[in-house]
């Protein structure tokens, strides 16, 4: 498999759940600063230009929710999602809130340009962001987490995907703190070697 990502994107959720697998993989750095996203071979792979991208033996996926999914569903034996129907259910439903609320409500702060073209409204959409950002773990927190993992005691391809969420709560200036159940949760993200292995390969530091 060949897996495309950025450093620091929602790609890394991905890279995460790939290293827990023990995955076989490929991984190829997308160049966003040299605009290798709207490269037409890589347009080729997602019309989009976004990461994450993941080739396949059965063909091309995109989209952090899908990839998560066949990431679960292909490697079994790593137990990444609940065996049975409600809890996988739940697991679903857990990503989807991140992918379709707190991943977007996010996209607000840097990408306001895929909303509209007046600065002044990019420039409103943005200042919004971390009360818009906090509102929404504020519900994490409250009810949406289990422990010591999302689901509880199992481990699942929703926790690197909190993870990455919840690594972005910085670059809002925000707190993690201020959350004590999230930020347990980081803190025991940040000691899995798989977590680690992912870090380096794309040069980043733990949270």
């Amino acid at each position: 498999m060949k897996f495309h990502y950025s450093p620091g994107s929602c790609a890394l959720a991905v890279h995460i759940a790939l290293e827990e697998a023990g995955a076989q993989y490929d991984a190829q750095r997308v160049h966003f600063d040299r605009q290798e996203q709207r490269s037409p071979e890589y347009l080729r792979l997602n019309p989009l230009g976004r990461v994450p991208v993941l080739e396949t033996p059965d063909g091309v996926l995109t989209e952090v929710l899908a990839i998560l999914a066949y990431v679960a569903a292909a490697y079994p034996r790593a137990a990444l999602a609940p065996a049975d129907a409600f809890g996988m259910a739940r697991m679903m439903s857990f990503n989807s809130f991140l992918s379709s609320s707190v991943h977007v409500a996010y996209a607000h702060h840097t990408r306001g340009a895929r909303w509209s073209d007046d600065p002044a409204c990019q420039a409103s959409m943005a200042a919004k962001v971390p009360a818009n950002y906090v509102a929404l773990f504020d519900m994490i927190e409250a009810g949406k987490l289990g422990e010591p993992w999302v689901m509880g005691q199992q481990y699942t391809v929703a926790d690197p995907y909190l993870y990455v969420m919840t690594r972005w709560l910085e670059r809002l200036d925000i707190d993690v703190n201020r959350f004590p159940r999230i930020a347990a949760h980081h803190r025991r993200m940040n000691e899995r070697p798989a977590v680690q292995r992912a870090l380096r390969a794309q040069g980043l530091a733990a949270a």
